[in-house]
C-alpha cells in the first residue's frame, strides 16, 4: 500500500507543479496599459485584504477545534484537521491570486483575438483546479503514509477542509453579493449607468467579490467534496475489501488527475471561435479517459467490473446534472426566455417565473441522483452485503469528482472572464474588446451554473457516503421513523438548511443595504462623480463588504459544527442519523432550487440586455435587474453553501462518532 500512497502523492505533486508553471506563464503575458494595471491592482489588493482578514478569524477557529479534537478524539485526528484546513486555505489562495493576475491579461489578449483571451482565462482557472486536486491527494497520501492502517484519523483532514470551505463560501458569498446588489440597484436602476462603469463606487468591490466568492470560495467547496469522497471511500473500502478496497479509490483519483490535465490542455488550446465547445471538449475527453482507466483498474485491483459500473454511473450522473442545469439556466433554452418574457409585465411576474423555474428544476437532478445511488448500490452487491453497496455509493461519488481538476478550471474561468470585461469597461477599451469579453463571460455564466449543479450532485453522493461511514462507526443499521427520537432528528435536520438559508440571505440583505447607502452617499456628495471628473472612493466599498462578510459568516459556520454534536450528545446516535438524513434531503433540494433560479434570473437579465423585449433601459430590463438582484444571493451565497452544510454536518458527526457512541443520549438516560 505504501507504493500506492507514494504514487498518489507524486501525481498530486505533478498537478501542483503544472499549476505553478501555468501561473508563471500567465504572469509573462502583457498586462495592458497603465489604467488597466491600476484597476487590476485595485482588485488584487482588495481580494488579498479580504482573505488576510478572513484567515485571521479562521486561525482562531482552527486553534479552538484543534485543542477540542486532541482531548475529545486523538492527536492524529487533530493534526489531520489542521493539515486539511491549511491545504484548503492554500488551494483557495493560490487560485485566487492567479485569477486576479489573469483577468487584466485576458482583457489585453481580447484586443488581439478571442482565442488568446480564452486561453489565458482558462489557464487561470486551471491553476485553481490543479491546486485543488493536487493539494487534496498530497494531503491524503501524506496522512496515509504516516498513519498506515489508521484510516479513521483521515476524517480530521476532511473536517478541516469542510470547515474552511463553509466559512470561505459564506464569507465570500456575502462579500460578492453585497457589492453586486449595491452596484446594480444604484448604478443600473437608479443612476442608469452601465455595468462595470468606473463612476460606480461599488464596481471594484463587485470585481473583488468575483474572486473571493466564485474562485476562492468555489475552490474550497469542491476541495472539501473531493477529499471527503476519497476519505469516505477509503474508509469503507478498508472495511469491506481490506487494502484492495482502500487502494482502488486512490488509484482512481490518480487517473482522474491525469485525465483532467489532458482535458485542460485540450480546452486551453481549442479554437476560440466557440469557447463553449472548447471547454466541453476538454471535459468530455477527461471523462472518457477516466471511464477507460476505471475499466482496466477494476480488473487489475478488484478482479471485477462492478466497481467500473459504480464509478461510471457517478461520472455520468455528474455530467448529466451539469447539462440539465444548463437547460434551466442558459438563455439558449425556454426557461430563461420565459422569465425574460414575464419581465415585460414587471418585477413581480419576473420573481414568480424565476421561482417556478427553480422549483421545477429540482425534479430531474433528483431523479438522476436517485439513479446513481441505486445503480451503484446494487451493482456492488448491496442486496447481499449492504456495506458493500454503500461502498459502491462512495465510489460513485469519487467517480463524479474524479475530473474535479478540469471541472474547477471551467468554473473558475467564468469569474476571470467577468473581471476581464469589467476592466475593459473601466479602462475604456474599444467596443470590440468588450464584445469578446462579453462572449467569454456569457459562456462563463453557463459554466458557473453547470459547476454549481455538479457540486450539488457530488455533495449529495458524498454526504450519503459519509453518512454510511458514520453509521458504521456508531453501529447503526437502521433508523426507525416510528421512534419519536428519530423523527425529532429528521425534523430538526430538515429545518436546518432553511435556517441556514435565512441567515445567509439576511446577511446579504443587511450588507447590501449598507452598500446601497454608501453608493448613494458618494453619488450625492462627491462632486463631478457622474461627469467623470470626481474619483469614487472604491476602498470604502471594499471595506464595507469585508466587514459585513466577516461579521455575518460566524454564526452560520458555528451552527453547522455545533448542532450535530449537541443533538448527538443529547439524544444519541440514531437521532443524529435522522438529523443528517433530513438535512441531506432538504439541503440538496434547496441547493438545486436556489442555484438554478439564481442562474436563470441572471441570464434572463442578460438576454434582455442583448436587445430582447426593449433591451437596456426598458421596463423589462428593470424587472430583469430586480430578479437578478434577488437571484444573486440565491446562486452565489445561500445555494452553494447548502452543499457544504450537509457535508460538514456529516463529517462532524463522523469525527465525533466515538464520543457520541459512548456518551450520547443524555436526555434518554435521564428519563431512564
Amino acid at each position: 500500500m505504501e507504493t500506492v500512497f507514494f504514487v498518489t502523492g507524486f501525481i498530486g505533486v505533478i498537478a501542483v507543479g503544472i499549476a505553478f508553471l501555468l501561473a508563471k506563464k500567465i504572469a509573462g503575458y502583457d498586462s495592458g496599459n497603465e489604467r488597466m494595471r491600476e484597476i487590476s491592482e485595485y482588485i488584487h489588493k482588495g481580494a488579498l485584504a479580504f482573505l488576510k482578514s478572513e484567515y485571521k478569524y479562521l486561525s482562531v477557529f482552527i486553534s479552538a477545534v484543534f485543542f477540542i479534537l486532541i482531548f475529545a478524539i486523538s492527536l492524529k485526528t487533530a493534526m489531520a484537521f489542521v493539515l486539511g484546513a491549511v491545504f484548503s486555505i492554500l488551494a483557495g489562495f493560490f487560485g485566487m491570486t492567479v485569477a486576479t493576475k489573469a483577468n487584466v491579461r485576458t482583457a489585453e489578449a481580447a484586443r488581439h483575438s478571442q482565442s488568446r483571451a480564452l486561453k489565458i482565462a482558462f489557464s487561470g482557472g486551471a491553476v485553481m483546479g490543479l491546486s485543488v486536486v493536487g493539494l487534496g491527494v498530497i494531503g491524503i497520501g501524506f496522512l496515509l503514509s504516516i498513519f498506515s492502517d489508521d484510516t479513521s484519523s483521515l476524517t480530521g483532514f476532511a473536517l478541516g477542509a469542510s470547515s474552511i470551505a463553509l466559512f470561505a463560501r459564506v464569507g465570500g458569498g456575502i462579500f460578492t453579493k453585497a457589492a453586486d446588489v449595491g452596484a446594480d440597484l444604484v448604478g443600473k436602476v437608479e443612476a442608469h449607468i452601465p455595468e462595470d462603469d468606473p463612476r460606480n463606487p461599488a464596481v471594484i468591490a463587485d470585481n473583488v467579490g468575483d474572486n473571493v466568492g466564485d474562485v476562492a470560495g468555489m475552490g474550497a467547496d469542491l476541495f472539501e467534496s473531493y477529499v471527503g469522497s476519497i476519505i469516505s471511500s477509503v474508509t469503507l473500502g478498508y472495511i469491506v475489501l481490506d487494502k484492495f478496497g482502500a487502494v482502488f479509490p486512490l488509484l482512481l483519483t490518480s487517473i482522474g488527475i491525469i485525465a483532467s490535465i489532458a482535458g485542460i490542455y485540450i480546452a486551453a488550446n481549442g479554437r476560440g471561435n466557440n469557447p463553449q465547445k472548447s471547454l466541453n471538449m476538454g471535459t468530455y475527453t477527461a471523462g472518457i479517459i477516466v471511464i477507460i482507466g476505471t475499466l482496466v483498474l477494476s480488473y487489475l485491483v478488484l478482479d471485477s467490473i462492478s466497481a467500473f459500473f459504480a464509478v461510471t454511473v457517478g461520472l455520468l450522473v455528474g455530467i448529466l446534472i451539469g447539462r440539465i442545469t444548463e437547460v434551466y439556466t442558459s438563455a439558449d433554452f425556454r426557461s430563461v426566455k420565459n422569465i425574460a418574457l414575464e419581465s415585460v409585465s414587471g418585477s413581480a411576474t419576473n420573481i414568480i417565473s424565476g421561482l417556478g423555474v427553480g422549483m421545477f428544476s429540482t425534479m430531474i437532478p433528483t431523479l438522476l441522483i436517485v439513479t446513481g445511488v441505486l445503480v451503484s448500490y446494487f451493482v456492488m452487491g448491496g442486496v447481499d452485503d449492504p456495506t458493500m453497496g454503500l461502498y459502491g455509493i462512495s465510489l460513485a461519488a469519487v467517480g463524479m469528482l474524479s475530473t474535479t481538476g478540469i471541472t474547477v478550471a471551467v468554473d473558475a474561468y467564468g469569474p476571470i472572464a467577468d473581471n476581464a470585461g469589467g476592466i475593459a469597461q473601466m479602462a475604456d477599451l474599444p467596443p470590440e474588446v468588450r464584445e469578446i469579453t462579453d462572449r467569454l463571460d456569457s459562456v462563463g455564466n453557463t459554466t458557473a451554473a453547470i459547476g454549481k449543479g455538479f457540486a450539488i450532485g457530488s455533495a449529495a453522493l458524498t454526504a450519503l457516503s459519509l453518512f454510511a461511514s458514520y453509521a458504521e462507526s456508531v453501529e447503526l443499521t437502521s433508523i426507525n421513523l416510528l421512534n419519536p427520537l428519530s423523527l425529532v432528528g429528521l425534523l430538526i435536520g430538515g429545518m436546518l438548511p432553511f435556517l441556514f438559508a435565512a441567515l445567509t440571505m439576511n446577511s446579504v440583505g443587511k450588507a447590501a443595504n449598507e452598500m446601497v447607502t454608501e453608493v448613494r452617499r458618494q453619488f450625492r456628495e462627491i462632486e463631478g462623480i457622474m461627469e467623470g471628473t470626481g474619483k469614487p472612493d472604491y476602498d470604502r466599498c471594499v471595506a464595507i463588504s469585508t466587514k459585513a462578510a466577516l461579521r455575518e459568516m460566524i454564526l452560520p459556520g458555528v451552527l453547522a459544527v455545533v448542532i450535530p454534536v449537541v443533538v448527538g450528545l443529547l439524544f444519541g446516535p440514531e437521532t443524529l442519523g435522522g438529523l443528517i438524513a433530513g438535512a441531506v434531503v432538504t439541503g440538496v433540494l434547496l441547493a438545486i432550487m436556489m442555484s438554478n433560479a439564481g442562474g436563470a434570473w441572471d441570464n434572463a437579465k442578460k438576454y434582455i440586455e442583448s436587445g430582447e423585449h426593449g433591451g437596456k433601459g426598458s421596463d423589462a430590463h428593470t424587472a430583469g435587474v430586480v430578479g437578478d438582484t434577488v437571484g444573486d444571493p440565491f446562486k452565489d451565497t445561500s445555494g452553494p453553501s447548502m452543499n457544504i452544510l450537509i457535508k460538514l454536518m456529516s463529517i462532524v458527526s463522523l469525527v465525533f462518532a466515538p464520543v457520541i457512541l459512548e456518551y450520547g443520549g443524555i436526555i434518554i438516560k435521564l428519563f431512564n
